[in-house]
């Protein structure tokens, strides 16, 4: 019934950003005008901010009234009418935008100027290489206007908009992905192939995906930007989506053959809308305990490898010993996502997450954090269909009936330099219990862990890395046990990362997935995204050697090489009803880029390309027929656009 509002949510929304954009057009929000080359005299004597002037006030004619519109640059008086000493004022740097800090003080003395809007004094202009300023080039003391996010600018909260500490940083972003990419697709030979008389169980390997994300964040929020913690934050984020996918093979957009190979999708969210506020200072040095409530976003490691989303939730968050040490109180009551944009809507997804975490800083060694953590995940029992009629909740496979997951996660992870070695490290144990697992067919008590470690040396401008991640699994589906590991909702930044074959893949068997898109793990879950945790699986291990370099200060190379292998099968062969399944799953190399051509955020371009060369238990999951199970290849172009 949520939905109902979303109409009145975004014209509200869209609104103020119009007034925004109107009040430019009216010039209430005109950037600062260039300061002449010769500054210009200024008379200190009167109570008042003194107001820029093309022509010097003749003695007769008072200074004019503060319009409170724009920062004033400077009038000009006869040296005889002021008593006081006379000065030189300079405009701001980038673009400032109307000030709201009245003067309440008059200068009684040529000693001391009462300036209160601290935020916009100016700066003389500088021109440090004799070019005139040319774009492109990095230069101190720039002026803007409305439009620039590279240099100061009122609108993404450098200067204030109300007082000397109440901040508007408006955000505008577009994300584009495009991705051509090679993953198994099963068929159901008699009703899904594509082609007349196809009998084989996967087909046609091919497939195109685009989607593109159009966001429009407002964050307003009253504090000291970095100086200072907030004492109150206001933020929302709409985001739109459209996505297209394009198959060789039936039944795959839809269980309806009827829908062809084809889909395009539309969707909108209110995804981030939260309000924080401060509960108390604790100390002289900004130690604080604050509460957020609402979607926000949170990543509860180092690395994601448990929990990374943005959803429904309040947060309970702070620091101490001068920020030295800092936690995490977060309960989530998790709202359903859509299935192809990934945005969350406001139906409840009868799931609720308690986290809680402690990080120390410089901890034995300066540089290395350390933190600890516990997680509970309770799961309930619900049954659903995906947006394209696909079920996902209970697992579509043996005894899928609905079931709740509770299960509990107690870690440790660090992550940092000692020295010149940089060092990434967590260690996570899981136990709970499952009322009724799918694939085992009967109730599970759950007691899994994982590891992984990465260690990497920087050498000028390239770092060397190596690391290993290790998840148990589950040697006998068939007893009360459950010992294969599996995470809450991760996106680990691991191992490659986004670049990674097998962590950016959804790789499909049997309807399941054996690993999901933006993880590590081989759950055989039906999805991440709205499935259940399913700790009967056969668990992986993971080596890893990559190589980064800094080509230039726009330019960084990424470069990864995995090899890939099961810990235990049996769980495989439960589910495919086929003995032997060799646990060698294959290589996985994948290289890639990163450019920034304006040396920030605003504009970043990404892509790579990666493949996945088969090892021997890949092939027994996947075997044809006839011929041979071929190599899997992918390819991803991002274009990301940000003010």
């Amino acid at each position: 019934m949520f939905k109902n509002y979303y109409p009145a949510i975004l014209k509200a929304i869209l609104a103020f950003y119009a007034s925004c954009f109107f009040s430019i057009a009216r010039g209430q929000f005109n950037p600062i005008n260039p300061p002449p080359k010769e500054p210009v005299l200024v008379s200190v004597s009167d109570e008042r901010l003194a107001i820029q002037q093309d022509e010097p006030v003749p003695k007769s004619i008072a200074p004019p009234e503060f319009d409170g519109l724009s920062l004033p640059l400077a009038t000009t008086l006869p040296p005889e009418a002021s008593p006081y000493q006379l000065t030189n004022f300079f405009a701001p740097l980038g673009f400032t935008g109307p000030t709201s800090v009245l003067p309440t003080e008059s200068q009684n003395t040529s000693h001391f100027i009462p300036i209160e809007d601290r935020w916009r004094i100016g700066s003389p202009t500088w021109d440090r290489y004799g070019k005139g300023h040319p774009i492109g080039d990095d230069y101190p003391f720039v002026l803007g206007a409305w439009y620039d996010p590279y240099n100061q600018n009122v609108l993404k909260g450098d200067f204030p908009i109300v007082g000397q500490d109440t901040f508007l940083k408006l955000q505008f972003r577009q994300l584009n992905l495009f991705e051509e990419r090679q993953t198994p697709i099963p068929t159901t030979p008699f009703e899904s192939t594509q082609n007349p008389g196809q009998n084989e169980f996967f087909g046609n390997p091919n497939q195109f995906f685009f989607t593109q994300y159009n966001s429009l964040g407002f964050d307003l929020f009253k504090g000291n930007t970095s100086f200072k913690p907030f004492d109150w934050r206001l933020r929302m984020n709409v985001i739109f989506n459209q996505n297209y996918l394009k198959v060789q093979e039936l039944a795959v957009v839809s269980p309806d053959v009827r829908e062809g190979t084809n889909r395009h999708r539309t969707d909108w969210a209110l995804e981030e809308w939260f309000y924080e506020t401060k509960i108390a200072d604790m100390s002289p040095n900004y130690d604080f305990i604050s509460i957020r409530a609402g979607s926000q976003p949170f990543v509860s490691d180092f690395r994601g490898f448990i929990f990374a989303d943005i959803n429904r939730g309040v947060r309970i968050f702070g620091n101490r010993l001068s920020n030295q040490d800092q936690y995490n109180v977060v309960w989530f009551d998790q709202t359903e996502k859509d299935t192809n944009s990934l945005l969350n809507t406001f139906d409840d997804r009868h799931q609720n997450t308690l986290i809680a975490n402690y990080y120390r800083n410089d901890f034995i060694f300066p540089g290395y954090n350390t933190q600890l953590s516990f997680h509970y995940n309770r799961d309930k029992a619900s049954e659903r269909f995906d947006d394209n009629g696909f079920l996902v909740r209970p697992d579509p496979v043996g005894v899928f009936a609905p079931h709740q997951v509770d299960a509990y996660y107690l870690g440790w992870s660090g992550n940092g330099h000692i020295n010149r070695y940089n060092i990434s490290h967590a260690m996570y144990y899981v136990t709970g219990f499952d009322e009724l697992n799918p694939l085992a067919g009967q109730p599970q008590y759950i007691s899994a862990f994982m590891g992984a470690l990465e260690l990497s040396y920087d050498r000028d401008w390239a770092r060397f890395r190596c690391s290993y991640f290790y998840a148990s699994g589950d040697s006998d589906p068939s007893d009360s046990r459950a010992t294969g590991f599996d995470a809450i909702f991760d996106n680990p930044n691991f191992a490659g990362g986004e670049f990674s074959y097998w962590n950016r893949q959804q790789i499909k068997l049997f309807g399941v997935n054996l690993v999901n898109r933006q993880s590590l793990l081989p759950n055989l879950r039906s999805s991440k995204f709205q499935g259940q945790t399913n700790f009967v699986n056969p668990g992986i291990q993971l080596l890893n050697t990559g190589f980064d370099a800094d080509l230039t200060p726009k330019l960084k190379l990424i470069t990864n090489a995995n090899y890939l292998w099961f810990n235990h099968t049996a769980s495989l062969e439960t589910l495919v009803f086929q003995p032997n399944i060799r646990s060698e799953i294959g290589l996985d190399l994948s290289g890639g880029f990163e450019y920034r051509p304006l040396l920030n955020n605003n504009v970043i371009f990404v892509g790579g390309l990666s493949g996945l060369f088969v090892g021997n238990g890949f092939r027994d999951l996947y075997q044809p027929l006839q011929g041979n199970v071929n190599n899997l290849a992918a390819g991803f172009f991002e274009a990301s656009f940000e003010y």
